[in-house]
């Protein structure tokens, strides 16, 4: 890019740019470089490289290779560093601060701002509508514009809100969830009487009979059948506040003294056992008593009845928030368009079109059509955020950067095209090009090779993981990554080089083997057939599952995949199989999901032995956990080190080597490697252990080797040199190898878990679960497994999963990644829309049958895929 182009040209112009370049002597400022030298930061090998401003640049290369050690850890985190450095060092302190890269030099380096992949926030409290500030916007609209009940006085914007004091009901204070118990969850069956056992949600042995004893001496029947007892006694015994003690004489027992008995009703007894009992077991019992579903004070919109009464557009709040961001659009859109003369006939009519009332819902209309053009019309305001997927996460939080009005920064996206069905990725890429038109740089770490071929620039880092990777194979316009044969990318990004057209005929090398299976198709062994199924978006809904095969279900973003495959298929099958205590009637218990769930027949249980769930939830919260402990090699390799002569002369045992409990691990800084370091008027910093140097053992444990490494050297080693190491100690030699299989051989085992990524920890469960001795008849249920991985990665994953299938196993991945899908045995495919709009079964056979499908969205993308006749059927 030359000195002066404007900030909305294309790049193709660019000369590519290689690992030693001639470095310009050009001025950094003007020439549309970020220029980086000497970048050192995790396994980057001390590169220079320079990437223009000002375009959309892809950061590639396989898992571990150091592309988000650049775009993140360098010139990201070196953008941040330079910011708070323009901060008040007071102010520093209230800011929670990144790491200082290791890099000798960036220039022409503008603002930088990260979005990163996260899972929604765990709060159920937090919604789109908070993540977004829409929420904001429309609790001022109620307050100022809202249409109130005559009399009614104007309510600050916090009292339309359930997560404020002045907001939330009282009854669930503001979650919209309330746990309650009824007559038919305490007693199930009212045909026994109190003496046999009526009240089941009372305690038993020595407590139980104590209460009915109470009841007796208080003058109750206990000989008549439950249902036949007055009401009024029937609610006084079940719902009573009142703890009147009695004396007592034990029934049957005229010799044992009397004593002074407390009565509880049922429910005080299930509500006092839930709060104040330390037994995990008791509080699992009394929650089978206990109804979970919205709260009948507010309706489940956790609000108070005064908020619950103003209206906008003959809507509650509750209302607008329930509804797709495609009808809130519809239903403020009239307001949001008046003129000045309506404005006057519509406040004369209903007080709703004033001036207020037009400024705020032109507001929420731009910023909701934001939302809409990146394929986010489906949700709601409402929606709580732990319900949505990184990936749509990210959308919200671009959208609020587009609404932003920034202009001249570097916008840092970790691959924005996860969890995106190819049909949604579009209008993605759309919005990626209006950033970049409105005068910023969209730096893009990125697996998906249709988003990189949409790019300016490429950076492909590798050529492998971990210590095999961190070098530049090329920086420069994308067509000539064609020219780099080292670039494991290149035969993704141009499959037909892979196919055996390039110059050196080489057709072995990664990608080449990509639906290789042609079509050829596994028959199902049996099948689970789900009748009437009804959750979320999910209506009445009828689909078989085959046993014995790799099933993909497809579908676009919010169709109801997840909701089928993670919540439905996994609670039925997990019931069939390890079935509770029978529930009361109509109850359910406080972990389940607020929705519906009917599923009727569901033959084909007892071909399955097993469920495992493989996701991407963390393997551990803090550091202390690791890829080592969670396989449990780590205890292979303290046992090893426990065996060697010098540990038995000194008497130490296999938890000597471990950082985790006193004895071998460091003292000063409890095993954790490092320590917070106080800094007056700064804020907080960690660093080594001062006494360890960060190897969380003592000096003692140190001085013990096995085969010239002490236990800290073995932490420090990647699974690939692990598994060389300990080559002949079977049970970690095992779980290495599983590790390896699944692309991860360039992680340390020591690495803590807080810094694996959500695809990183999925692949390491897997792994964990693959080294066990395999004996079929078990069902794998995977949410998109492909997340956060190179395509070359991908495929070290599915040979995995077709091998787990081959041993007789049953596995079911929710995928978007086509060539995933084409190598599967059957597809499942959801539509035709999101949310409201899906739900329901478009296609379902074959991967070919469901790409000539005529009904589905996935259908003409499958087809790109497969290698096979996909005319679509007549």
């Amino acid at each position: 890019m030359v000195a002066g182009q404007r900030s909305g040209d294309r790049v193709e112009a660019m000369q590519p740019e290689t690992h030693a370049p001639e470095i310009p002597q050009a001025n950094p400022l003007t020439d549309g470089f970020v220029r980086v030298r000497g970048a050192r930061e995790n396994n980057l090998r001390n590169v220079d490289v320079d990437v223009p401003r000002d375009s959309i640049v892809a950061f590639t290369g396989v898992s571990g290779s150091g592309k988000s050690s650049l775009a993140f850890g360098t010139i990201y985190a070196e953008a941040q560093r330079r910011y708070f450095e323009s901060v008040a060092p007071y102010a520093r302190r209230l800011i929670q601060q990144g790491h200082n890269p290791k890099v000798e030099q960036i220039t022409g380096l503008p603002p930088a701002v990260a979005l990163q992949q996260r899972r929604g926030a765990q709060s159920s409290r937090s919604s789109v509508g908070t993540v977004t500030t829409l929420s904001n916007s429309a609790r001022m609209l109620f307050s100022r514009a809202g249409s109130y009940p005559e009399g009614a006085r104007q309510l600050d914007s916090d009292a339309f809100s359930p997560n404020t004091a002045a907001g939330a009901c009282p009854e669930c204070h503001g979650l919209g969830v309330a746990h309650t118990v009824s007559e038919a969850s305490l007693v199930p069956d009212p045909s026994l009487s109190i003496r046999d056992g009526a009240i089941a949600a009372w305690p038993g042995a020595w407590q139980g009979k104590n209460l009915r004893d109470i009841v007796t001496h208080l003058g109750y029947d206990v000989e008549t059948p439950w249902r036949e007892l007055p009401k009024k006694d029937r609610d006084w015994i079940l719902f009573t506040e009142e703890q009147p003690v009695v004396e007592v004489t034990p029934e049957r027992d005229r010799v044992a003294k009397p004593y002074k008995g407390r009565f509880w009703s049922a429910r005080s007894y299930v509500l006092h056992t839930l709060a104040d009992s330390k037994s995990a077991s008791m509080r699992e019992r009394v929650l089978q008593f206990m109804h979970t579903g919205p709260c009948e004070r507010c309706g489940g919109s956790g609000l108070r009845a005064d908020a619950l009464a103003v209206t906008f557009a003959g809507r509650t709040i509750a209302e607008l928030n329930a509804v797709p961001l495609t009808e809130l659009a519809d239903i403020i859109r009239p307001t949001a368009e008046l003129t000045s003369a309506g404005t006057a006939s519509r406040r004369r009519a209903s007080g709703e079109g004033d001036e207020v009332a037009v400024a705020l819902t032109r507001d929420l209309l731009q910023r909701i059509t934001v939302l809409l053009e990146l394929g986010l019309g489906y949700l709601a305001l409402g929606r709580s955020t732990p319900t949505l997927s990184p990936g749509e996460m990210q959308r919200l939080r671009i959208a609020t950067q587009l609404r932003s009005g920034l202009f001249g920064v570097i916008y840092v996206l970790d691959e924005p095209s996860a969890g995106l069905h190819p049909a949604d990725a579009e209008p993605l890429l759309t919005v990626l090009d209006q950033l970049r038109v409105s005068g910023n740089s969209v730096f893009v770490v990125e697996h998906n090779m249709d988003v990189v071929h949409r790019a300016d620039w490429v950076v492909d880092v590798g050529p492998r993981a971990g210590e095999g990777g961190g070098e530049i194979l090329y920086s420069g316009p994308v067509a000539g990554l064609r020219d780099v044969p080292g670039s494991v990318t290149r035969p993704f990004l141009f499959p037909e080089q892979a196919d055996g057209t390039d110059d050196d005929g080489d057709s072995s090398e990664p990608g080449s083997g990509r639906n290789s299976r042609n079509g050829s198709c596994r028959e199902a062994a049996g099948w689970l057939e789900l009748s009437g199924i009804s959750r979320h978006n999910l209506r009445s809904l009828d689909v078989d599952f085959p046993l014995g095969v790799l099933t993909a279900v497809t579908g676009v973003s919010g169709s109801g995949k997840s909701t089928l495959v993670s919540q439905v298929l996994a609670e039925v099958v997990g019931e069939r199989l390890h079935p509770r205590d029978a529930a009361p009637e109509g109850a359910t218990t406080a972990d389940s999901p607020v929705g519906s769930l009917n599923v009727g027949s569901f033959p084909g249980r007892n071909q399955l032995d097993r469920l495992v769930t493989v996701d991407q939830k963390p393997i551990g919260r803090t550091p202390r956990s690791n890829l080592a402990t969670y396989t449990g090699l780590f205890d292979a390799v303290r046992k090893e080190f426990a065996a060697t002569d010098e540990a038995r002369a000194r008497g130490y045992g296999a938890g000597r080597f471990s950082f985790n409990v006193a004895g071998g691990r460091c003292e000063t800084c409890q095993g954790e490697g490092f320590v917070a370091v106080e800094l007056l008027f700064l804020p907080g910093s960690y660093g080594p252990c001062p006494e360890c140097g960060g190897s969380r053992f003592n000096p003692e444990t140190l001085e013990v080797l096995y085969r010239g490494r002490n236990v800290a050297d073995v932490l420090r080693m990647t699974v690939s040199s692990a598994a060389e190491f300990l080559s002949d100690v079977p049970s970690a030699a095992r779980s290495l190898q599983t590790l390896l299989e699944v692309g991860l051989g360039y992680l340390r085992l020591g690495q803590p878990a807080t810094e694996l990524s959500g695809g990183e920890a999925q692949r390491i469960k897997l792994a964990t679960e693959m080294q066990r001795a395999q004996r079929g008849h078990t069902l794998y249920l995977l949410d998109e497994p492909t997340t956060g991985l190179h395509p070359a990665d991908v495929e070290l994953l599915m040979a995995q999963l077709h091998r787990l299938v081959d041993a007789g196993n049953t596995v079911i991945v929710v995928e978007h990644k086509m060539d995933v899908v084409a190598s599967a045995d059957w597809v499942i495919d959801l539509g035709p829309a999101g949310g409201d709009g899906g739900g329901e079964v478009m296609a379902v056979g074959t991967p070919a049958a469901v790409a000539r499908s005529k009904k589905s969205r996935t259908a003409p993308y499958l087809a790109a895929a497969c290698r096979w006749d996909t005319k679509p059927a007549s």
